[in-house]
């Protein structure tokens, strides 16, 4: 839970999209109809921007993702042993799709356990690998994984890399590089935002680089820094109050 001090600061569309991994277009529909999603008021404004205080819009996180997590910790249950794909696990933890596991394992390393079971399939001319987890080991994950919103575990995270804008414009940069130059406080941040579909201009990589497990999506300096200024752009008009 944030501290008091923490629960007290003010934050706009922009810091709530980025810190619990909703575009800022949801944030805005579930204040527009919180009659009925109960989203937090507003306490003031920013110059033209809509202000909430945090721990209300915490709070309101907190509830939402309860009975998800809840229900998940319902599938989970069985077997501690039984091994699980990357499809059955995100079923399990209520995902939609395998795509939230792909996106946690490749761009966010570290925060979702490595599977327990790699196997090589496949012929020599189309390999590929089946990765399996025991389901203690999502259970244990589910029960000790980083809140949404909790500040204290983003702390934690990786310092990013001091990349600047200026350089080769076709350099590719992986994920780190990509969140300092969008000015997010996290690769993580980043990451969510990216499966979200907040960045729409890097939905296609460039590219791959050598990483500590394998490889790493990249993008061109320059594509980023097209982002960067779409991002720029929505994130002022949807801060700006309707009417």
């Amino acid at each position: 839970m944030p501290s008091t001090a923490n629960r007290a600061r003010l934050v706009g569309t922009a810091e709530i999209g980025e810190e619990f991994g909703v575009s800022t277009g949801s944030v805005t529909l579930w204040y527009n109809n919180r009659a009925t999603t109960g989203f937090p008021d507003t306490v003031g404004t920013k110059g033209r921007a809509r202000q909430w205080e945090y721990g209300a819009v915490s709070d309101w996180f907190a509830a939402k993702e309860k009975p998800r997590l809840q229900e998940a910790g319902a599938a989970i249950a069985g077997d501690p042993d039984e091994l699980l794909n990357a499809t059955q696990v995100a079923k399990a933890l209520g995902y939609k799709n395998a795509n939230q596991i792909t996106n946690y394992l490749r761009n966010n390393p570290g925060y979702f356990p490595e599977p327990d079971v790699v196997e090589e399939l496949g012929t020599a001319d189309r390999p590929w690998t089946r990765k399996q987890w025991r389901r203690s080991t999502v259970a244990e994950w589910a029960a000790t994984r980083r809140g949404k919103g909790n500040r204290r575990d983003l702390a934690r995270e990786a310092t990013l890399p001091d990349v600047s804008p200026e350089g080769d414009a076709d350099e590719l940069l992986a994920a780190p590089a990509a969140a300092a130059l969008l000015g997010y406080k996290n690769t993580a941040s980043f990451s969510s935002s990216l499966s979200q579909g907040n960045l729409p201009l890097l939905k296609e990589t460039d590219g791959i680089l050598p990483a500590a497990r394998g490889s790493s999506p990249a993008w061109t300096r320059r594509r980023i820094l097209e982002q960067a200024t779409e991002r720029s752009n929505r994130i002022r008009r949807t801060s700006s109050p309707a009417g």
